[in-house]
């Protein structure tokens, strides 16, 4: 299990190191336009998945979005996967406005980011930015949860340099849809590979504790076989003592 589980890692960190790309790209853009972070109504994107077994990684992206949320209590909340909608929609039913699941099956790609991105922006809510929650993979063995800014079309267009490249408002709503799928795409493939690793953690450490649990019964059961015996030997000794 843990050699099919290395396995899967490994592909998952080649498809992440591409991802980068694109969100760096994303994040690298706005820094150079100076758009302003500041938001009255921010849309929180929670970005977890459908499957288990891999220790607290979907709490702490829940964790952290809890957070946020305290904070920004009139912020919208959209979810992508079912571990982190089911610890989330309890406490903010009322801030849900959208849910995806069974997103990254085999490995993220980009075209399901940018459908993802889409249904998002055609669900009707307003913002003036997202917030893109999502576990960002630091080594095989840590990850940290962490919060992407995403300005919105607004913000963008009033941005002193976004000016001087006369850009049109279809134009800016396209660069918004496109930007959020290259964040998205970004956050999927961290939180895909930050998970695979744990989960790879995870049945090591299963792995391990199997065997100990066993090196454990095989003794109890070696010492209770040996007891019997020990007992069976002195009755049939004192039997023939007695005879």
């Amino acid at each position: 299990m843990k050699m099919i589980a290395s396995t899967k890692v490994t592909k998952a960190q080649r498809t992440m190191e591409s991802a980068r790309v694109y969100g760096d790209s994303a994040v690298g853009l706005f820094k150079h336009i100076e758009v302003s972070n500041e938001s009255k109504k921010p849309l929180v994107i929670v970005v977890s998945s459908d499957r288990g077994l891999c220790g607290g990684i979907h709490s702490s992206v829940s964790k952290a979005a809890r957070r946020y949320l305290a904070q920004h209590p009139e912020a919208g909340l959209s979810i992508i996967g079912i571990k982190a909608k089911a610890q989330l929609q309890r406490d903010f039913r009322e801030n849900l406005v959208i849910s995806f699941d069974s997103v990254a099956k085999i490995l993220p790609t980009w075209n399901e980011a940018a459908l993802i991105a889409r249904e998002i922006l055609k669900s009707g809510e307003e913002f003036d930015s997202i917030q893109i929650v999502f576990n960002r993979f630091k080594s095989v063995i840590a990850f940290e949860p962490i919060v992407l800014p995403v300005p919105g079309a607004t913000a963008v267009s009033e941005s002193q340099k976004i000016n001087s490249y006369e850009v049109e408002g279809p134009t800016l709503q396209g660069f918004q849809e496109f930007t959020l799928a290259n964040a998205l795409y970004w956050a999927i493939a961290e939180g895909y590979a930050s998970e695979l690793a744990a989960r790879r953690t995870a049945m090591e450490n299963a792995t391990k504790n199997a065997g100990e649990m066993i090196q454990k019964l095989t003794l109890t059961y070696n010492r209770s076989r040996q007891a019997t015996i020990t007992n069976e030997l002195i009755d049939i000794i004192t039997g023939a003592s007695a005879m």
